[in-house]
């Protein structure tokens, strides 16, 4: 891998070159973007690996339409160095954070004006990098969608995750109780240094989540499921949950096909909840970026929930990002420092 930026049209970016492993991934020299009507070009600093770009890279996510094919993340910090024509909310040397549906781990993105929310002062770049797709991830499946409230509970699946992580100290910041899953005794320890009430290490049968959901909570269940995992644990899912509770679909890596308990769901008045960030529309992305910047970030100022970074590398170093991904060893978000 290698390539330097030689004009002011031309940056240096990760490039996957074909589907398949690690090594269909390169640095290379493409065209820098512009920054058109309401969009801000932001010259990055550092951008987040996210589960989606592995995907990518492997054939099985493809980016929408309109946005690089080849250039994978979905998040970054940054300053701003230019605003369209029509943008109104940012000015040029603004430190900002925020999402966008690919595109991110190059040296610059342009995205819409709305998708950006002021970086606190007291971040550096990698943490600033490592909270936004988690942070509004977490926030708008919990609040947005679960409508969790005070004093509730919720079940947190693939707790040491970067989402999960999130999900943990958003729920302790709101007030309500939390249980999270994980495969490895060590996360799930790790996890309670963030706000985590009770840790189940499911290993490979999901009924000890259900009997332990159960005793946690007196045998009432829990009020939300925030599942990041997928098929393998819906039927424990909906078992878990109390009467009226709320099933927050997230990821599918345990699957995306399962049966469904009809007469179960049914009794107990379950909601059950599918959401992807990635492929919403501008509007509603605009829209869940707002709250984050309204309800999270203030957090973050007051140092109530943090960014959890499990490992730096360089840009040049992105196959080493992506098998340390798949290893699933991570605890918080992997990080590409881009310059």
């Amino acid at each position: 891998m290698s390539g330097s930026v030689d004009s002011l049209q031309t940056m240096r970016a990760v490039k996957i070159t074909s589907h398949g492993g690690t090594e269909v991934l390169d640095v290379g020299i493409v065209a820098r973007p512009r920054a058109d009507g309401s969009r801000v070009l932001v010259r990055v600093h550092a951008a987040a690996l996210n589960r989606a770009d592995v995907l990518q890279r492997m054939g099985r996510y493809p980016a929408p339409q309109g946005v690089p094919a080849d250039i994978p993340g979905l998040e970054f910090a940054g300053e701003v160095v230019e605003v369209g024509a029509e943008a109104r909310r940012w000015k040029a040397g603004q430190r900002v954070f925020g999402i966008t549906a690919g595109g991110a781990q190059a040296e610059y993105v342009s995205v819409s004006e709305d998708h950006l929310a002021e970086t606190p002062a007291n971040l550096d770049w990698i943490d600033a990098a490592a909270i936004p797709e988690a942070f509004i991830t977490a926030h708008d499946a919990m609040f947005t969608q679960g409508k969790l409230t005070v004093g509730e509970t919720t079940a947190i699946h693939a707790v040491g995750s970067g989402v999960g992580l999130a999900a943990v100290q958003l729920a302790k910041a709101a007030g309500a109780q939390t249980v999270g899953t994980a495969r490895t005794e060590s996360k799930l320890e790790r996890a309670k240094e963030f706000g985590l009430d009770f840790g189940v290490r499911i290993g490979d049968e999901p009924r000890v989540f259900v009997d332990s959901a159960r005793e946690w909570t007196g045998g009432a269940g829990v009020s939300l499921v925030l599942d990041l995992v997928g098929a393998s644990m819906f039927q424990a899912n909906l078992e878990a949950l109390a009467v009226r509770g709320r099933l927050v679909l997230v990821g599918s890596l345990g699957g995306s096909r399962a049966e469904m308990d009809w007469g179960l769901v049914m009794r107990k008045r379950l909601v059950i909840v599918g959401t992807v960030l990635r492929s919403r529309s501008d509007e509603e992305k605009a829209r869940a970026v707002r709250l984050f910047g309204a309800h999270v970030v203030p957090l973050v100022e007051r140092k109530l929930v943090r960014a959890v970074v499990d490992e730096v590398f360089d840009i040049e170093n992105v196959r080493a990002a992506h098998e340390r991904m798949e290893s699933n060893e991570n605890f918080g978000k992997i990080v590409l420092r881009i310059g």
